[in-house]
């Protein structure tokens, strides 16, 4: 588009003018107000940005305008009014899960965890295929110290949503959490027999076995998903662990080349460097990943969708994600 060329070299008005001309030939489309929305608020300008989200409001309502508007508002830390908004939001769309998923988060936020759970079970009535809203639900009870209600929330999101690999890798983590590593092990058992080619599974079943056991554990994730970026990372951290530093920077490198848009694999990299590389490599591992604009990973999700940080860039998020790493053992 035009107007983010003009507002990357600088020129806000020109942005400006282009957008306004679309807006001309397409008074409805969703894709130009949230453009003209993300002009003004990454240029500081929030009261044009609720300005612009309220006249969308009016010419097109659509959930992910909706979204944009409590985002912003979450944002500026003007909670009422993202409630209000939010109330209104998923009275017009219920089946829309990330309204119910902020709804709730908002509300642990504010310490209102009772109504968090009741936003997250009206949010499952609706969206029950939505896996990250029964994530956040377990997560809720499993932090109020309800263990047996975060696993029957798991079993019952695993019976609606058949081969997930997601839920089976929370299920696992519950325990390992919970200290109980032989319960861990039987559900990853039974996890990796459901979603033999998963690997998510495989990643965490490898760094899950004590050292000696996990060369062949490895082995076996690459037999099963050999170009799997999640495996390829568990082998880096396993060299890592070795401290066989050639080959794991090697195995780093495979692994962002097969998936640059993996976050984790770009802050394990750098962690990996900051203790082992020089500062080429480091600066190296850098300027590739601000290149690739990574957006997932749990890790790299934790931090980024983290509210208090949503206007940090990736050069300013890689180092914070790194720095909450464990370094592998």
């Amino acid at each position: 588009m035009g107007a983010k060329s003009k507002w990357l070299a600088g020129d806000v008005p020109a942005a400006r003018s282009i957008l306004a001309l679309a807006f001309q030939a397409n008074p409805n489309s969703e894709e130009i107000w949230l453009a003209a929305v993300k002009l003004e608020s990454e240029n500081n300008e929030f009261e044009r940005a609720r300005r612009l989200l309220q006249k969308a409001r009016a010419s097109a309502p659509t959930a992910r305008v909706f979204m944009k508007s409590v985002k912003l508002e979450w944002c500026l830390g003007e909670i009422r009014n993202a409630e209000i908004l939010l109330d209104e939001a998923v009275k017009h769309y219920p089946d829309f899960a990330k309204l119910w998923m902020m709804k709730g988060q908002i509300q642990v936020q504010a310490g209102k965890k009772e109504a968090a759970r009741d936003s997250y079970n009206q949010g499952l009535k609706k969206c029950p295929q939505a896996v990250p809203l029964w994530l956040l639900l377990s997560r809720l009870e499993e932090n109020l110290g309800q263990l047996t209600r975060a696993r029957s929330i798991l079993e019952k999101a695993r019976l609606k949503n058949p081969s997930t690999d997601e839920l089976w890798l929370e299920a696992v983590r519950v325990e390992c959490r919970a200290g109980l590593k032989n319960i861990a092990n039987t559900l990853m058992a039974k996890a990796l027999q459901e979603c033999p080619t998963s690997g998510l599974l495989w990643a965490e079943a490898i760094l899950m076995e004590a050292r000696p056991q996990r060369k062949t554990k490895c082995m076996d994730a690459l037999k099963k998903c050999e170009h799997n970026p999640h495996v390829l990372l568990a082998a880096s951290k396993l060299f890592w662990c070795e401290r066989k530093i050639g080959k794991a920077r090697n195995w780093f490198n495979r692994t962002v080349k097969i998936d640059p848009d993996l976050g984790d694999a770009w802050a394990y990299f750098y962690k990996f460097e900051l203790a082992h590389g020089d500062e080429k490599e480091q600066e190296d591992v850098q300027r590739r990943c601000l290149a690739s604009e990574p957006h997932h990973g749990d890790n790299w999700c934790a931090v980024s969708k983290d509210i208090n940080n949503w206007r940090l860039k990736t050069e300013e998020l890689l180092p914070l994600v790194a720095k909450s790493l464990p370094i592998p053992t």
